[in-house]
């Protein structure tokens, strides 16, 4: 007891403690929104659970020592942080699917080939635009494959205008075999008898 008594604790220890119990629970919020907004409910409800316990446990000894403004800031900076983590987690788990539209004035036939090569689903179709003639390709795929995609459309057509839209839910079409089993699982979650 006389260790949480003393000034190390009081301005150290305990601060550094809200400061990354804060990051914690703020990345889980934030992971939580963005399974929420991909239709992840149950996966979502869980983090959920876990976010409100670590926040009331922060948020009261914040409340009890609000006199103590090393608390304060340490919350706010663990809040700050954590919504900063929340995202760079997002971005390595690349949950869900991306719609992408490319719009290129050039013959994209090869482009198509290769992207269907590398087994993307395409789908193109002629337009006119401002300056004539051009190509709308659409794909919708896995986030995890973003990097590749793009890879392919620099080297390909460099000057295409590219555009991404997340998609909540997705049927039918042409996907990677390990893209089907991923989002027929995210669709259809399988539950093991009794």
């Amino acid at each position: 007891m006389e260790f949480v008594d003393s000034e190390l604790f009081k301005w150290v220890i305990m601060p550094l403690i809200i400061f990354f119990a804060r990051i914690l629970d703020v990345s889980l919020g934030t992971t939580r929104i963005i399974l929420v907004s991909k239709g992840r409910k149950g996966q979502a409800a869980i983090l959920g659970f876990f976010e409100v316990i670590i926040w009331l446990l922060v948020a009261a000894q914040v409340i009890n020592r609000v006199d103590n403004i090393v608390y304060i800031i340490a919350y706010a900076a663990g809040f700050s942080a954590g919504s900063y983590i929340g995202i760079m987690i997002e971005d390595k788990l690349a949950i869900g699917q991306i719609a992408l539209r490319l719009i290129v004035k050039k013959d994209p036939t090869e482009f198509i080939s290769v992207l269907r090569e590398n087994g993307f689903g395409v789908t193109v179709v002629d337009a006119q635009g401002k300056d004539g003639t051009a190509h709308i390709i659409y794909s919708i795929i896995s986030r995890k494959k973003i990097r590749l995609y793009e890879n392919l459309a620099n080297e390909y057509v460099p000057k295409a205008f590219i555009s991404y839209e997340d998609v909540k839910n997705v049927r039918e079409g042409y996907f990677h075999k390990e893209e089907r089993r991923v989002m027929i699982r995210s669709v259809f979650p399988t539950r093991k008898s009794k």
